[in-house]
């Protein structure tokens, strides 16, 4: 692919995840109905103009759920990537840096997490600590850091031995202004891409763990509750699940998309 069909992709794809991002921050100020109030006179309404995705098996307004509920997709997804991104890092970094039993004992538990599907373990973690939106947070933390520890770990055992890293240490610099100044600016980049292509997942995720009733619990306004709770009106009232399904496919659709081209910009500056 040509620069500027590269740069024109991330533009747009960067554009979108913006949209998105601004949507569900201020969706507040854009729902035309309260997205949990209920109205049994006017349950299980198809799509109108007075109700764009129609209304729920409790009459409320599909429309302003599914925008209530970008927001609380995203936020979630968010600051699981956040947590896995700086934990996973700072122990890649130190097992890689420091050797020995540290990276001993941190490779060995990467590779007991990595041992277990990664929706299958979510789901066990889950289990154990109990449904709630917050519990399934710490369950996706669980699987996605190891992600991130085993990339930082690799990319920094690749540069600990270059001269210049070497030429810091006989001049007296300490581990940790090493690390801060010449090894995290180095790797931090493609953990970066990482972190951009895991969006989506998480996204995809804490809506499984939502639907199974595992994450987000009713009433919550989240795409996984809401098609958990259409799933039984999915021949009389498909569009109860269609529109938070779409939402969710399109979502982490933009985010994988803008992961790409992100990686592709990368690789690009590289080559």
């Amino acid at each position: 692919m040509k620069g500027w069909e590269l740069g024109m992709k991330r533009k747009i794809m960067s554009g979108m995840v913006i949209l998105i991002i601004l949507a569900a921050h201020f969706c507040r100020y854009m729902l035309p109905y309260d997205p949990f109030k209920t109205n049994m006179a006017e349950a299980a309404l198809p799509p109108s103009s007075s109700h764009w995705f129609g209304t729920d098996n409790l009459g409320r307004d599909v429309f302003s759920r599914v925008l209530q509920g970008s927001q609380t997709s995203l936020y979630a997804a968010l600051c699981v990537v956040a947590v896995v991104f700086l934990t996973g890092t700072l122990l890649g970094v130190a097992a890689g840096y420091l050797g020995g039993w540290p990276d001993a004992v941190i490779g060995k538990v990467i590779v007991i997490f990595q041992a277990f599907p990664g929706f299958i373990l979510a789901v066990a973690v889950a289990g154990m600590l109990g449904a709630g939106m917050t519990n399934g947070m710490i369950s996706l933390c669980a699987v996605y850091w190891t992600t991130y520890a085993k990339l930082a770990r690799s990319l920094v055992l690749q540069m600990k031995d270059i001269t210049y890293i070497q030429a810091a240490k006989l001049c007296g610099a300490n581990r940790r202004s090493i690390i801060i100044r010449y090894i995290l600016p180095n790797v931090i980049s493609p953990l970066v891409v990482t972190a951009a292509l895991d969006v989506g997942s998480v996204i995809l995720s804490m809506a499984g763990l939502s639907f199974l009733g595992l994450g987000a619990q009713r009433p919550t306004a989240e795409w996984g509750v809401m098609m958990s709770e259409a799933r039984n009106y999915i021949q009389t009232a498909p569009w109860i699940i269609f529109f938070p399904g779409l939402a969710l496919f399109l979502v982490v659709t933009v985010f994988n998309l803008f992961g790409d081209s992100v990686r592709d910009g990368l690789e690009k500056k590289n080559g």
